[in-house]
């Protein structure tokens, strides 16, 4: 018997809940039974109701792509657990390890202004509130492209959308020292397509990892990925202060660009959307992917929404609790995240009167940490899971880490007499929030598989709103009794 998982066009999603190691809330798609029978006349489908998802078995029928292989997939029984070495070389983990190094870019690119805006200002006499205006215009280009890219991602995949954001962010990042030598708007509208071009990162990542991964290895998957993203942060805080010193102020902007133009021709010729398109794959791999995944569900195919072509049902997604509850999380990780991404150099220089060099790796440290850690968080979750808590327990009980470990941190921050004790603090706090990983971000895959990009859109929206409030609250600068505006954005920088 050949698996063949189809779904029919958009209908009415309504909660429910799974059972034993599945339970969570989850939006499903579930078609009266008039349409199996006419699914039935048509394609000799027969439905098969587990674990509350309607999965559709065919025979005979290929699953292949083009270029791809064509196994008979058999499902007669369990295919066994991979081992560590199994896991590490195969096809799907090289994938993860591709969105891990687009996702180190992507966070490279966005932090290199954080170190660049010092001397940037120093050289064009910015104040600190227009040096701010600098740094959030990353978030209104940000805070466009979420909601319209997840729901490109979920029409046309991960692979397709990602590609061309990377390619578009690339250009951004490469073409920022002529923009900053051009004049200030230049700038301001190449920071503005580099946050349009990464607000698709994150939704074609884990769309990628619904596809390529079952729900036992998804919070792994999601670690390396978000090790990636966090390790990105580490290396453009580290090496953009000795690549300016080496090449000039604008060197780290080239080479990170060009980076990105090499990093889409090997995505592009290395990759596929899906594990049966893929035509490297072994017989075991794709046996086991697809076999794990016929227990939960699959993420409709992008042909399968293509035909569909319907606007996403945001007043039904946006009627769910579970919906609210993502986005709330979200909101409240993205605010404190960027806070302390966009800030943290200039905290070390300004509170510790360290110099930018010696800042960067101070404020490299905690990002390092955070990579491991959300690796260690995302094989803790899957370990629960695979050994029988509830899905709904281990998002719960990672979430939990992810908001209160920082809070404590963040709190015991406030003590930091020198810049050791300070680094510290944050490293705790950093680390301890890539908890949030294995919690709300896997949990985007599984309360409305169909919609997951869509959904990943909106909360990411909701977390820029709150990241933006803290740059434009740098904007208001109180100075003898006045607030300053961008009027004063070329006049002697002020304390705020």
């Amino acid at each position: 018997m050949i698996l063949s998982l189809s779904l029919p066009p958009p209908l009415p999603l309504k909660p429910t809940r799974t059972h034993h190691h599945q339970q969570h809330h989850r939006f499903l798609l579930s078609p009266p039974p008039s349409h199996f029978s006419s699914l039935r006349s048509s394609r000799s489908l027969h439905p098969l109701r587990r674990d509350g998802f309607h999965l559709l078995l065919s025979s005979p029928h290929r699953v292949s792509g083009k270029g791809a292989q064509s196994f008979p997939i058999d499902h007669s029984k369990d295919a066994p657990q991979p081992s560590f070495f199994e896991f590490i070389t195969s096809e799907r983990v090289k994938v993860v390890s591709m969105l891990a190094l687009a996702l180190s870019l992507c966070n490279a690119d966005r932090v290199v202004m954080s170190v660049a805006i010092v001397p940037l200002s120093a050289a064009h006499g910015w104040s600190r509130s227009f040096s701010g205006v600098v740094q959030s215009s990353f978030l209104w280009g940000y805070l466009m492209s979420p909601i319209v890219g997840g729901a490109l991602v979920d029409i046309y995949g991960g692979k397709v959308v990602m590609s061309w954001g990377v390619a578009l962010w690339s250009v951004a990042t490469f073409l920022t020292p002529w923009a900053a030598q051009t004049s200030i708007w230049a700038l301001l509208a190449m920071r503005v397509l580099l946050g349009i071009a990464e607000g698709v990162a994150l939704p074609s990542m884990n769309n990628m990892i619904s596809r390529w991964f079952p729900q036992t290895e998804r919070s792994r998957a999601v670690g390396i990925a978000m090790a990636g993203f966090n390790l990105g942060s580490a290396i453009g805080l580290v090496l953009s202060p000795i690549i300016m010193s080496k090449t000039g102020l604008f060197g780290p902007f080239v080479i990170f660009g060009l980076s990105g133009f090499l990093w889409v021709l090997v995505w592009l010729s290395a990759t596929s959307s899906t594990p049966s398109r893929h035509p490297q794959i072994s017989k075991y791999e794709l046996e086991y992917i697809l076999g794990k995944s016929s227990k939960q569900v699959m993420p409709p195919t992008v042909k399968q929404l293509e035909r569909t072509g319907a606007i996403p049902p945001f007043k039904l997604l946006l009627s769910k609790l579970p919906t609210w509850a993502i986005i709330s999380a979200n909101a409240m990780h993205s605010w404190g995240y960027f806070v302390i991404l966009s800030w943290m150099p200039i905290y070390f220089n300004t509170i510790f009167r360290v110099d930018l060099r010696q800042a960067a790796w101070f404020s490299a440290v905690p990002w390092a940490m955070m990579a491991i850690l959300g690796y260690a968080a995302g094989a803790w979750s899957d370990m629960l899971i695979q050994r029988g808590s509830s899905v709904t327990f281990t998002r719960k009980v990672m979430q939990s880490i992810g908001f209160v470990g920082p809070a404590i941190a963040l709190l015991g921050l406030n003590s930091a007499a020198n810049p050791s004790v300070a680094s510290a603090w944050l490293t705790a706090a950093v680390g301890l929030s890539s908890f949030s990983h294995a919690g709300f971000l896997v949990n985007l895959q599984e309360i409305a598989p169909q919609y997951a990009g869509v959904i990943h859109g909106m909360s990411n929206t909701a977390g820029t709103i709150a990241a933006s409030g803290n740059y434009w609250g740098r904007i208001f600068c109180r100075t003898d009794g006045y607030f300053s505006w961008l009027s004063d954005a070329y006049s002697t920088p002020v304390s705020c």
